[in-house]
């Protein structure tokens, strides 16, 4: 019993892209930014990770992979900047009984 073979093609096989956003090429974090994250995760399941000035235990996974990558920054690894709305304010507030 012969079989139909039947040629697939996507529509999008011919098109070209279109004149959209350019895709960025290229790594956002470098191997050093993920040796840095990952020495704070171990040391964080072995109860070593301690945070800031008051050197409190890391409990958290988010806080241990935000410690590595500020360490990462200070070493000058390839890491992007923390955005804007995770950063606190350090201004002084204005009292609104003036």
């Amino acid at each position: 019993m012969p079989t139909k073979s039947r040629k697939r093609t996507s529509k999008s096989a011919g098109r070209k892209s279109s004149g959209g956003a350019k895709k960025k090429s290229g790594r956002r974090y470098g191997p050093k930014s993920q040796e840095k994250v990952g020495r704070a995760m171990r040391e964080m399941k072995r109860g070593k990770l301690k945070s800031g000035r008051s050197g409190k235990k890391v409990k958290s996974r988010k806080q241990a992979i935000a410690i590595g990558l500020s360490e990462a920054r200070k070493s000058g690894a390839k890491v992007p900047k923390q955005s804007g709305s995770r950063k606190k304010s350090s201004g002084k507030r204005e009292s609104a009984s003036s």
